[in-house]
């Protein structure tokens, strides 16, 4: 036995598989798994359509990672690929470590893992529209088996930001405003990452982000700080990554750039030890967003060089730096001098270390370190894969106004002009892979393939964004090189179509510069001259369709009041074309409901439906009431509420039951909303909450019941000694059919 090592045991458990490699590691050794380094930076070939992606013949520069990484690495991000040249990678660093510790191959996969092969699913905002966790969960497995597939062993996604700042440009990767639509979505798609198994070839380790407050950032601008008190913390942002973590499972969380209350994301030692790790129990690691590190000493200001940085990061709760912050070697260095100085105790690199260890033994990669280089053949944009990307397209698109003119009447209209910037276009949205030799459809292309016996017109009239306008960052790989499209200005030539035919369809609304990460506004207005057009286009009395693709929400009071029909797409993924045509033709009934409420002006914000009471919300303009609120979106059919019942179950517990008919001509689908109001609190709560919701389909003419069980969390409040209670007296249960639109109300005493 004395040749035994009990960390190539493979039937030993993970956790003493790691100590024990751990106890023979170095501090060099043990650092070295605390970083993560983007691969690509050192293959000899790279894909011509995305910065990030290696080309499938491509060779890597193997004395510079040599120099590099002489005691090996925890991660290697960006490195999208086929799996012989992940393997190839995985070769070098076994056969380069004295212990043969395999790498962690990470990627971003917001909606889809990147690179140029995965399946492009609708943006998360569109599977929050749907209302229904169980797309989150299918979004989650199909990313998971494609990633896994191609190599790659973690996500760093989903992005579990409560937004309630439009302006801000990563709204459209979010569940959007509501905490409970959010927490509801982020259990599942995590459950859909890893599916309880991170071992498997299917599964991935999931790594929700940004810890833990970005989706109000001050101005709208990412990065910016978070105005928030303790009691809105605890009751809005915090529950959706106590969610994830402990109903959901997630190993890892990426923590954020900003500051809370001057309490900086990255150094905090009550987010990081207290909440994240002792609180909600964190199995894995978390680690710094992109540039997050050097911006405590660059920025903040709350260090003076780049070790004191990472000094203050580490000892506070920060196990592992992101992506190309640091060099390897800077990063080593500066915490291997931290802990021969006896400021930086060993303990803290070992706790970290041992995280890391226990992840790649937990992922079975120490007897699994390779990929097989054949089967994602059959994986990536299968079938199956295909189909549910349309049907979560399909489910997540929102009626928000309809005259009459929807369903479209194919009968009717003997020549349609297609116009606007999106209507030749395919809008995919953020961190999407790039669709190398895929031929995806417009909505251009799906209408003359649906309608073969009308004349279909086409012209983008105008452009969304400036076409001058390039985004790099330096410091966020995966963004460099991105520009604005360019532009196919044509005022004249879109209304002279227009006027010569019977009815005109606008496709317009945002593109990947006025949306998505760092593509903040101070203006929610439809960008460029869109809404111009749109004037324009109504002078020659023809009826509008407006089809919106967008990730942010937009102020469209003046489109909606113009157009005769109005329809919210997000951006839907390959299939978002396709699912914007099947709705305007009537092959789907829209069923989809706002996870954002739509303000009424730019300058009308924050208009989310949980806001506290206290002001009036009117200006002297009008309303700051939202034009579209939450939970809001029509049909083409009706239905019905009644028999609204609440059975006291428990001390703080009730069962809500209650009936919904299709009172329509047509089958469709209806989201069930149920809303609790706290009548007489201690302390100020909002009007009313979402503390469940259900969407079900019905026939024309067919009813169903529905139950809710509501319990503690459905009317609990954090008192004024910050105690979580649910204090005695009268609450209101809403059955409603959007947060504006309350069908039926009853009382209870708790």
């Amino acid at each position: 036995m004395s040749d035994y090592i009990k960390y190539k045991d493979s039937s030993v458990s993970p956790e003493e598989r790691a100590e024990d490699l751990l106890s023979r590691m170095t501090t060099r050794e043990k650092i070295a798994q605390l970083d993560m380094k983007f691969g690509s930076n050192y293959c000899t070939e790279k894909e011509d359509a995305d910065n990030c992606s290696v080309k499938a013949t491509s060779d890597y520069n193997w004395q510079e990672m040599k120099k590099d990484f002489p005691d090996g690495i925890g991660y290697i991000h960006d490195n999208y690929s086929v799996p012989a040249v992940m393997n190839k990678v995985q070769k070098f660093f076994i056969e380069n470590s004295r212990f043969g510790i395999p790498v962690i191959f990470t990627g971003e996969a917001l909606h889809g893992i990147c690179g140029t092969r995965g399946t492009i699913l609708p943006i998360p905002t569109a599977w929050a529209a749907t209302f229904e966790p169980e797309y989150a969960y299918e979004a989650g497995r199909i990313i998971a088996t494609e990633a896994r597939s191609l190599g790659i062993y973690e996500v760093l996604s989903p992005n579990l930001d409560v937004a309630r700042d439009p302006r801000w440009g990563r709204t459209e990767e979010t569940f959007g405003e509501d905490t409970c639509l959010s927490t509801k979505m982020a259990v599942q798609i995590v459950r859909g990452h890893q599916n309880g198994d991170i071992s498997a070839k299917d599964t991935v380790i999931s790594e929700p982000k940004h810890f833990c407050i970005h989706g109000i950032p001050e101005g709208g601008v990412n990065c910016g700080t978070a105005r928030a008190g303790v009691r809105e913390i605890e009751s809005c942002y915090l529950p959706v990554f106590e969610a994830a973590i402990k109903e959901g499972g997630a190993y890892d969380v990426m923590v954020s750039y900003n500051s809370i209350d001057g309490d900086l994301m990255m150094t905090s030692k009550h987010y990081l030890k207290e909440v994240l790790k002792e609180r909600f129990g964190l199995k894995g690691i978390c680690r710094s967003d992109w540039g997050g590190l050097r911006r405590v000493h660059c920025l903040h200001k709350m260090a003076k060089n780049e070790k004191e940085a990472i000094y203050l990061s580490k000892k506070n709760g920060l196990d592992c730096q992101g992506g190309d912050e640091y060099p390897n070697k800077l990063w080593i260095d500066s915490l291997e001098e931290l802990v021969n100085e006896g400021r930086l105790d060993i303990k803290n690199i070992n706790e970290s270390c041992r995280r890391v260890l226990t992840l790649k033994f937990k992922l079975g990669l120490f007897e699994n370190p390779y990929t097989d280089e054949n089967e994602y053949k059959n994986i990536i944009n299968c079938q199956k894969h295909l189909d549910k990307a349309l049907e979560i397209a399909q489910k997540s698109v929102i009626l928000l106004k309809n005259s009459g003119i929807l369903p479209l009447s194919k009968e009717k209209y003997n020549k349609i002009a297609l116009i606007g910037p999106s209507s030749n276009k395919v809008r995919l949205g953020g961190y999407s892979a790039k669709p190398v030799g895929r031929n995806l459809k417009t909505i251009y292309d799906v209408l003359k393939s649906e309608l073969p016996d009308t004349e279909i017109v086409q012209c983008d009239g105008c452009g969304i964004s400036d076409g001058d306008f390039e985004f790099a960052l330096s410091d966020q790989h995966h963004l460099q090189g991105i520009v604005a499209e360019k532009q196919n200005e044509n005022f004249d030539e879109a209304v002279r179509l227009a006027s010569d035919s019977d009815l005109i369809i606008f496709c317009g609304g945002d593109d990947t510069i006025s949306s998505g990460e760092g593509r903040d506004r101070c203006e929610l207005t439809l960008c460029g001259k869109q809404s111009e057009l749109i004037k324009k286009l109504s002078e020659t009395g023809k009826p509008i369709i407006f089809a919106m693709l967008h990730g942010k929400p937009l102020a469209i009071k003046e489109e909606s009041e113009i157009c005769d029909a109005v329809i919210s797409c997000w951006f839907g993924g390959e299939f978002g074309s396709q699912a914007v045509c099947d709705v305007i033709l009537g092959k789907v009934n829209p069923g989809g409901k706002l996870p954002f409420s739509l303000p009424r002006r730019s300058t009308m914000i924050p208009c989310y439906y949980s806001m506290l009471p206290g002001a009036s919300n009117e200006y002297y303009e009008g309303t700051g009431a939202a034009l579209y609120p939450f939970g809001y979106g029509l049909s083409y059919t009706t239905f019905e509420y009644s028999d609204l019942s609440l059975v006291k179950t428990g001390v703080t517990e009730v069962k809500v039951s209650v009936t919904i008919k299709n009172t329509g001509f047509v089958g469709g689908d209806e989201v069930v909303q149920i809303y609790v109001e706290d009548c007489e609190s201690t302390v100020v709560t909002p009007t009313i909450l979402l503390k469940d919701f259900k969407r079900i389909s019905l026939e024309a003419g067919e009813s169903e019941t529905i139950e809710f069980n509501l319990g503690f969390d459905a009317f609990k409040l954090l008192n004024q000694d910050y105690e979580w209670v649910v204090e005695h007296g009268t609450f209101k249960i809403h059955a409603a059919s959007s947060s504006r639109d309350i069908r039926l109300t009853q009382e209870i005493e708790l």
